[in-house]
């Protein structure tokens, strides 16, 4: 599925007089349509200062795994391939709106010189920092941000995210609860951009199908106790039951299977997970969700080398790969970007992104770090798609594609790919 957005960032123009008066003060310097300063060109080899605020913590925590993964094997191989650009990272922790990692973790990576930021997972995380960021002229780059909001973000051109927004998931994930033949359902929702507006983008859909919503209960972050939310979604006697949330679904799901079938709730990607080891065999059989990303079994070399890199560096295998080829792809484009630019500046890089991704409609399709890298050192034009499939930035940092999944659990609760 294609999802295509022309929307364009205001473009800044300057007056002939202008140009010329600050010609006159000897002031030089061009500035991006966002405000922030070009660097001239390097010389030499260059370095990229990276940093990440991915989730090690909070309720998106089993999402930093396979993300940090996707980070470290991208450094990893951009460091191997000695095209003239090597990266200097620092790994950092995002957390979630209720123990605010953020608040410290985004001024440290920014005090060690990071020029671009990966993370957060969470759109409302990244929301809570992304002023913060990009006042710095740091780029902000997210491999999970879903939420619509970010399209129209005044973000001086500096905000860009390998995920298709939730617009595309919702209307998925809509029709595919229509198309199980439910007319009558209830939301329990986190009450945050991604939360609210995923419901939305949904809610919409299956309207539009010939269903009704019936109840639409949110909580906030940080919240244990979710009774009350349940006893409204369960009030109006649903078909089925729509779970827009991150880790409180293991605090929602046995209370709310005590009461109503497991396999009529429905989940996305911030919950759609291996729940193994959290519920009885059986709970959630049957249940179904939506995740934007890659069917694995077409990329399962890249899976197996994610795996093997993550274990080299000490650490236990991964149980799961969620946005870990997204991540991966996320620091790929940034290093080619800066290659391009033949700068490590923010803002520089920001002006290349696109045209690395092949949105500028004129580069030679390559898929490698190193294959992109020949092809720019070479005077060319990098066109790269990567494991998590089209990489294509349209002219406000937003993938002009995007693939859904359809899952569903097992008897073990492991979700499935069943579709997509």
């Amino acid at each position: 599925m294609t999802v295509k957005n022309n929307r364009s960032r205001a473009l800044m123009a300057l007056s002939a007089a202008g140009v010329s008066a600050l010609v006159l003060a000897g002031c030089a310097a061009t500035t991006t349509a966002g405000g922030c300063e070009l660097g001239p060109e390097q010389d030499g080899d260059l370095v990229l200062n990276l940093g990440t605020a991915l989730p090690l913590t909070g309720n998106l925590a089993f999402l930093g795994p396979p993300e940090e993964a996707g980070a470290a094997l991208a450094i990893d191989e951009i460091n191997a391939a000695n095209k003239g650009l090597t990266i200097d990272a620092t790994f950092g922790d995002s957390g979630d709106t209720d123990n605010k990692a953020y608040d410290t973790e985004i001024p440290r990576l920014l005090g060690a010189g990071a020029q671009a930021i990966v993370g957060a997972a969470s759109s409302g995380v990244s929301l809570q920092f992304i002023d913060r960021v990009i006042a710095e002229c740091v780029i902000h780059f997210s491999p999970a941000n879903t939420s619509a909001a970010f399209t129209d973000y005044e973000d001086k051109g500096l905000y860009f995210r390998t995920a298709p927004s939730d617009v595309l998931q919702g209307e998925v994930l809509g029709n595919l609860i229509a198309e199980d033949g439910h007319q009558r359902i209830s939301f329990i929702v986190l009450n945050d951009s991604y939360g609210t507006g995923l419901a939305a983008f949904t809610k919409a859909a299956f309207e539009a199908a010939g269903g009704e919503v019936i109840a639409e209960p949110t909580y906030n972050t940080g919240d244990t106790n979710f009774t009350a939310q349940i006893a409204e979604a369960l009030a109006g006697d649903p078909d089925a039951i729509v779970l827009i949330t991150f880790d409180e679904a293991k605090t929602i799901v046995p209370e709310l299977t005590s009461q109503f079938p497991g396999d009529k709730l429905y989940f996305v990607d911030g919950n759609l997970t291996n729940y193994s080891e959290d519920f009885a065999a059986g709970t959630l059989e049957g249940a179904k969700g939506t995740y934007p990303g890659v069917n694995e079994s077409k990329i399962a070399d890249f899976v197996a080398k994610l795996d093997a890199n993550w274990q080299a560096r000490g650490n236990a295998g991964l149980e799961l790969n969620a946005y870990g080829p997204e991540t991966y792809d996320a620091v790929i484009v940034l290093a080619l970007a800066a290659l391009e630019a033949r700068s490590t500046q923010g803002a520089n890089i920001g002006e290349k992104l696109q045209e690395v991704s092949g949105g500028s409609g004129n580069g030679t399709k390559c898929t490698s770090f190193a294959q992109c890298a020949d092809i720019i050192n070479g005077g060319g034009t990098a066109d790269y798609d990567g494991p998590s499939g089209n990489i294509t930035f349209n002219d406000v940092g937003d993938p002009t594609d995007g693939n859904i999944l359809i899952q569903q659990f097992d008897g073990n609760n492991i979700p499935v790919t069943i579709r997509g």
